[in-house]
């Protein structure tokens, strides 16, 4: 047995390891396992497959990755594809998708904390943070550099948009828009100038996208009017487009602002 795996780890033969993956003490890869490169499995971790994995993961002590979807109609599952750079602290949790989706999707170098947990055929990007005790329901889809504070719950089938940062506690249950600071529930607060800044945005794009929330915030106009006033006036900023798009494809994009909570953003069906 290679160095690299320890003497009391337990391997299926269909599993595919590349020869320099290390498995710890007690892991276990179960099913059709296929693992990239400079992989880690530590000890007492469980892979399941059908699960791929590209190159350099890190997959932590107690991590269960590639579980059945938590679904009383589809409880065999189906696959999870994860690309490379991954790290998965203790406990993490990671379900593969049901038949509704071809696979649960993770990109490259997202952090997952200690116990958080992707549900079934959720769609996560690159480079995003999901700290401790997050919780993404079922069909979730989390676009690049998103930063999910601790014990966040998401609600299934809402989207979170780029560079979105929910704050610690806060309850997702609607889209979140790209670039928005999100609190308790649904509470848009401001935009994530920090976030921001730190993605080497302009100073310009910056100031349009937080001239593009004052809009959407304050204007009181109809959603489907406030995103035409943002493409007629700051239309020609690549990261207003982004927040253009957003609210044109996403379902329930809808979000309360702080300063006025009993104020909804309307979208034409409830106006």
């Amino acid at each position: 047995m290679s160095a690299r795996i320890h003497s009391t780890a337990v391997i299926d033969p269909v599993a595919i390891l590349a020869d320099d993956v290390t498995v710890g003490p007690y892991a276990v890869i179960e099913g059709p396992v296929t693992l990239g490169a400079g992989c880690v499995v530590r000890a007492r971790s469980h892979l399941l497959g059908p699960l791929i994995a590209g190159t350099n993961n890190d997959f932590g002590s107690g991590a269960v990755i590639g579980e059945r979807p938590q679904h009383q109609k589809y409880p065999d599952g189906g696959q999870l594809i994860i690309g490379s750079g991954n790290v998965f602290r203790e406990c993490v949790t990671v379900h593969r998708s049901t038949p509704h989706s071809d696979a649960t999707r993770i990109g490259d170098r997202n952090y997952f904390m200690v116990q958080a947990h992707v549900a079934h055929d959720c769609l996560i990007g690159n480079d995003s943070t999901f700290v401790n005790g997050t919780a993404l329901g079922g069909h979730v889809v989390v676009e690049d550099r998103v930063f999910v504070s601790a014990n966040v719950g998401v609600q299934q089938f809402c989207r979170l948009g780029t560079l979105a940062m929910i704050s610690g506690g806060a309850s997702v249950t609607m889209g979140v828009p790209p670039y928005a600071i999100i609190f308790d529930r649904n509470e848009l607060c401001g935009a994530n100038v920090i976030g921001m800044r730190r993605a080497g945005m302009t100073a310009a794009e910056i100031s349009a996208v937080r001239q593009a929330y004052r809009i959407l915030l304050h204007s009181g106009l109809l959603l489907r009017d406030a995103v035409d006033r943002l493409q007629a006036e700051l239309g020609h900023f690549d990261a207003v487009q982004l927040l253009v798009k957003f609210f044109s494809t996403t379902v329930r994009p809808m979000f309360s602002s702080r300063d006025h909570r009993q104020r909804q953003l309307r979208t034409d069906e409830a106006a």
